[in-house]
């Protein structure tokens, strides 16, 4: 039998939190956001097919209604920085740049919903975006009637420019603007990741303002960046966990799958832990041009299904032994998904004995259950005891992510 080390298993008691009452992001938001992967690319002169432009968002949407993206569950496509003109309209209105969006942002979230996806935008609480663009401070409603009008489905509100003392007044006006206008616009917060630095955040005021918010530093196209991202949610979960659910999701930030710092194994390993920490699933990559192992993991649809699984609960690390980690996330219909990764980056494959009565959540197998290997292949490894013990073969920095049903007497 395996002894967990350094095991940090934290069992909170989850009161009821008042949600953001929009009815939006009852399960993680999938789709797709051009950051990681396009920056603030504005010279389309040079590089026009890479540019921030509105026939980038355009193509986007075509490939994901034709190769199956929004089949898969990705519906929206998201503009990030860099999009607007230096200056407001002289109404004190946002304007998109009329060289790169000659269309404007209406006709633009016109095109997207024509194609059946979703439109996102991105804007700041602060003075100035982070890549030096107008910020929404002292024009909230101004710019929450702009996207409304514009039919836009998505803020993305950065916390660039903004004193942090003042930012949870900012982001509460935000959302109370957004909600105001009438329309349906999912609200995707940065106030934690700009708060962290001074003081432990206000988990349940950013609950009750926003749809998912980021706490961390922005992921970047490498594996080492992953890790980071991973062990600063594993250290923090005692207090990250509990405020995630339905209508309101942590945010680890993009899924980079696709591009090219990652190997094939690493990337598993975001998918799966992704989908383990409930997760939105924002993709930044060129789905016009992604390699076929790629775009079938980002399309699985079991490991979809656990991201999207209807009881909402964020799963957590619960234990680490040998350069292995355990992750652990209750799903509906008495089920868990279970994810273990390979820490070790030398070598080849290693063996992880799993002897389920090990787990914290061992009561899913007790006294039988059905076991699933979704990665890194597919297998039905059938009914399995309490004590059984199973040996996964894992890749270095390579994931194991399993389903567990507990079968009933």
């Amino acid at each position: 039998m395996i002894i967990y080390l350094l095991i940090t298993v934290v069992f909170v008691a989850v009161y009821p939190v008042q949600t953001l009452d929009n009815g939006l992001a009852l399960t993680p938001t999938m789709g797709w956001l051009h950051w990681e992967r396009f920056m603030c690319n504005t010279d389309c002169a040079m590089d026009p097919h890479n540019c921030i432009r509105e026939e980038l968002y355009m193509q986007m949407a075509d490939v994901m209604v034709k190769e199956g993206w929004l089949e898969a569950g990705y519906e929206y496509v998201c503009i990030d920085d860099c999009w607007p003109l230096h200056q407001r309209d002289p109404q004190g209105r946002l304007q998109a740049d009329p060289k790169r969006f000659p269309s404007g942002i209406k006709k633009l979230a016109d095109y997207v919903h024509s194609k059946g996806l979703k439109l996102g935008i991105y804007a700041d609480v602060g003075s100035k975006t982070c890549a030096g663009y107008p910020g929404s401070l002292g024009h909230y409603e101004t710019d929450a009637k702009t996207f409304a009008e514009w039919g836009v489905d998505l803020l993305k509100f950065d916390g660039c420019y903004m004193n942090w003392t003042m930012l949870g007044e900012g982001y509460k006006n935000m959302s109370r603007a957004l909600n105001q206008t009438g329309r349906s616009i999912v609200y995707s917060c940065e106030w934690p990741l700009y708060e962290w630095p001074y003081h432990e955040p206000n988990y349940t005021a950013i609950r009750e303002t926003c749809n998912h918010w980021r706490n961390f530093a922005d992921v970047y196209d490498s594996w080492s960046s992953i890790k980071t991202i991973l062990d600063w949610t594993a250290t923090n979960q005692r207090i990250l966990t509990p405020a995630a659910g339905p209508g309101g999701w942590n945010d680890p930030d993009m899924l980079v799958i696709g591009n090219f710092g990652l190997s094939h194994n690493q990337q598993q390993s975001q998918m799966a832990l992704w989908a383990i920490m409930a997760a939105p699933l924002l993709m930044s990559n060129d789905l016009r041009d992604i390699c076929p192992k790629s775009k079938e993991l980002l399309q699985n649809r079991r490991i979809i299904a656990i991201n999207q699984d209807p009881l909402g609960k964020q799963g957590n690390r619960t234990g680490v032994v040998d350069q292995f980690e355990i992750w652990e996330r209750p799903l509906s219909g008495a089920r868990l998904a279970l994810a273990i990764l390979n820490r070790q980056e030398i070598g080849g494959p290693r063996g992880f004995p799993l002897t389920l009565a090990t787990l914290p959540n061992y009561q899913y197998c007790n006294p039988t259950c059905n076991v699933t290997q979704i990665l890194p292949v597919y297998q039905e490894l059938g009914v399995q005891g309490l004590f059984t013990k199973l040996v996964l073969k894992i890749n270095p920095s390579g994931t194991a992510l399993l389903t567990v049903r507990h079968i009933q007497d």
